[in-house]
């Protein structure tokens, strides 16, 4: 699984660490950052729900 985030479409909701806080987090103007790739299937399944939640759509999940 590859994890990949678009700052420019963030919008600060923070829907991405309430669903997944072991892979993202937030930077000091609530933009979202990796902080690492999900190492587990509970992590992945996070994962692809905060791609799911996101409300702007900035979040990218692709398996393989």
């Amino acid at each position: 699984m590859r994890v990949s985030v678009d700052t420019e479409r963030c919008v600060g909701a923070g829907q991405c660490v309430l669903s997944a806080p072991d892979v993202f987090d937030q930077d000091d103007h609530g933009i979202v950052m990796v902080l690492a790739e999900p190492a587990d299937e509970p992590a992945r399944d996070a994962a692809r729900q905060a791609g799911i939640v996101c409300p702007s759509q900035a979040i990218t999940v692709r398996e393989g």
